[in-house]
């Protein structure tokens, strides 16, 4: 069974904002002639990678709400030049939406079991026509 993980995205102001950044990057990358990859760094290296990259994702926390998804493809450690294991989770350059589901602040990251994890907007389920603004009142309502 696939399992999650959530992480707060920290400078974005909305799921878009978080697009253009992922964007931005892989263009960067293409331009300095490096094969274009999107990841994200992390110290800890997950323990239950195996269950991770059994179809699990990498939940964004952008403005205290679960908002957006990055589908994870890969978990690689590493040492750093200043002697740090470290991590890269490599993910899936594609954004998906998410229903918003409110979180407190953390460090780090924070394994997610998929029955805690919001479904991805779309046609069957409401809120994605909705302002992000009026989304996040509503998620904080407990409404959406």
């Amino acid at each position: 069974m696939a399992l999650h993980m959530l992480k707060l995205c920290v400078g974005a102001e909305s799921v878009e904002d978080h697009k253009h950044w992922v964007e931005s990057r892989l263009a960067a990358q293409e331009a300095a002639g490096v094969t274009p990859e999107q990841f994200h760094t992390t110290r800890m290296v997950p323990k239950r990678t195996a269950e991770l990259l059994d179809g699990g994702s990498l939940y964004w926390v952008i403005k205290g709400n679960i908002q957006a998804r990055q589908r994870l493809i890969d978990v690689r450690p590493f040492v750093d030049a200043d002697g740090i294991s470290r991590c890269h989770l490599v993910l899936e350059p594609i954004l998906h939406e998410t229903s918003w589901a409110p979180r407190r602040p953390f460090q780090g990251w924070r394994y997610l079991d998929p029955e805690d994890a919001p479904p991805d907007l779309g046609a069957d389920n409401g809120g994605a026509e909705l302002p992000a603004e009026l989304r996040r009142e509503l998620a904080v309502l407990g409404l959406l």
